[in-house]
C-alpha cells in the first residue's frame, strides 16, 4: 500500500533520485564534518557530510557552506536528508547553530510525514549531531553539554532491548526523553524499535517498562507497531504489474544507473516480483542487499506492502 506522502516529500525525492541541479545526494571529499547513523541491517542508513567556511580565529564563527548525504533508505529518508541539507545551506548556519535543527523542523519542512515514517527525520538529526561532533574534534572546539556523549553511549555495553533492530537501553532512554515519546507506538514510529516481532513491547525491561520508569506508570498501555495494516483488497494482477513497471522505470533504474547498473523485471507471480540485477550491480557482492533494501523497499513503499522481490 503506497504511503500518503506530501507533495514536498515527493518533489524532493524525485529531484534527488534524478540528480537535478541544486540537490544534495552525494558525499564531500575531506569534509569538515562527517556523521553516520543507522544500519543497513535495519533497513535505513544515512551518511552526512558538510564543509565550512573557516573563520581565521574563532571556530564558533565557521559557517556551513555545503552539505551532502548518502542515504540507503525509503522515499521519506531521502526527502528528509534533502530537507536537512536545504535548511543548513539556506540559512548559512554555524555548526553549533545547526544543532538547533530538530527532527520536527525536518517534518515541518516536508509538509508532514506519515507517523510510521517519523524515524526518517530522526536519522537526519542524529547524523547531524555526529557530524558536528566530528567538526568539533577537528577544530578543537569545546562541545561539552551541546552534543550528547555519542561516543561513550555507542561504546557502552548497553542492554539490548529490541533485538530485531539492535536498539540499546541507553539510546532508548536518551531518545524517549529528547523526543517526548509516551507510547510504544511513538517509540516505533520515531526509532523503529519494537516494529518487527513485538516481543520487546511488554517483556520485562521492555519498551513499556522503560516508559513507566521515565514517565511513571501509564493508565493504559498503547501497544502496537509502525507498519500500516495491509489492505484487505489488493490490486489486480494487471494493476500490480503496471505499477511495478512504472516504479522500476521512474525510480529504481535511475538510482542503479548512477552506479553503472540496472534491474531487469523478469516475472510477477502474485506479490512476488522476480528481478535480475544487470551491469556493475549484477556482479557486485552487495547485490543481494541491494535487492532487499532498495528494489524491494521502493516497491513496498510505492506499490504494495506485500511485494517481495526474488532474485533470479
Amino acid at each position: 500500500m503506497p504511503w500518503d506522502y506530501s507533495d514536498k516529500v515527493l518533489e524532493l525525492f524525485k529531484a534527488a533520485v534524478q540528480g537535478e541541479a541544486g540537490t544534495h545526494m552525494g558525499e564531500l571529499e575531506n569534509p569538515d564534518g562527517f556523521g553516520e547513523y543507522g544500519s543497513i541491517a535495519c533497513g535505513d542508513t544515512l551518511r552526512f557530510t558538510f564543509r565550512v567556511r573557516r573563520h581565521p580565529s574563532d571556530p564558533a564563527r565557521d559557517v556551513i557552506t555545503e552539505a551532502r548525504y548518502l542515504t540507503f533508505g525509503c522515499t521519506s529518508a531521502i526527502a528528509a536528508s534533502e530537507a536537512l541539507c536545504c535548511l543548513l545551506e539556506a540559512h548559512a548556519k554555524t555548526p553549533v547553530e545547526a544543532l538547533q535543527v530538530t527532527n520536527q523542523d525536518l517534518v515541518d519542512f516536508l509538509g508532514g510525514l506519515p507517523e510510521q515514517k517519523i524515524h526518517c527525520s530522526v536519522m537526519g538529526a542524529e547524523a547531524l549531531q555526529r557530524a558536528v561532533a566530528d567538526w568539533a574534534r577537528k577544530r578543537k572546539y569545546p562541545m561539552a553539554g551541546l552534543v550528547p556523549d555519542l561516543a561513550a553511549e555507542d561504546a557502552r555495553e548497553g542492554r539490548i532491548v529490541c533485538s530485531c533492530f539492535s536498539v540499546t537501553e541507553p539510546y532508548l532512554r536518551r531518545k524517549i526523553k529528547e523526543l517526548h515519546l509516551h507510547s510504544i507506538a511513538e517509540i516505533t514510529n520515531a526509532l523503529k524499535a519494537g516494529g518487527a516481532c513485538g516481543t520487546c513491547h511488554h517483556a520485562p525491561g521492555g519498551l513499556q517498562d522503560l516508559l513507566n520508569d521515565i514517565w511513571g506508570p501509564a493508565p493504559g498501555e498503547q501497544a502496537g507497531h509502525g507498519r500500516q495494516p495491509l489492505a484487505e483488497e489488493g490490486l489486480s494482477a494487471y494493476q500490480l504489474g503496471r505499477q511495478v513497471e512504472a516504479v522500476i522505470r521512474a525510480v529504481i533504474s535511475p538510482m542503479l544507473r548512477k552506479e553503472g547498473g540496472d534491474v531487469e523485471l523478469v516475472d510477477i507471480k502474485g506479490y512476488k516480483v522476480y528481478c535480475r540485477l544487470t551491469g556493475r550491480c549484477g556482479s557486485c557482492p552487495e547485490g543481494p542487499a541491494t535487492f532487499k533494501l532498495l528494489v524491494e523497499q521502493q516497491l513496498k513503499e510505492q506499490v504494495d506492502d506485500r511485494v517481495q522481490v526474488v532474485t533470479v
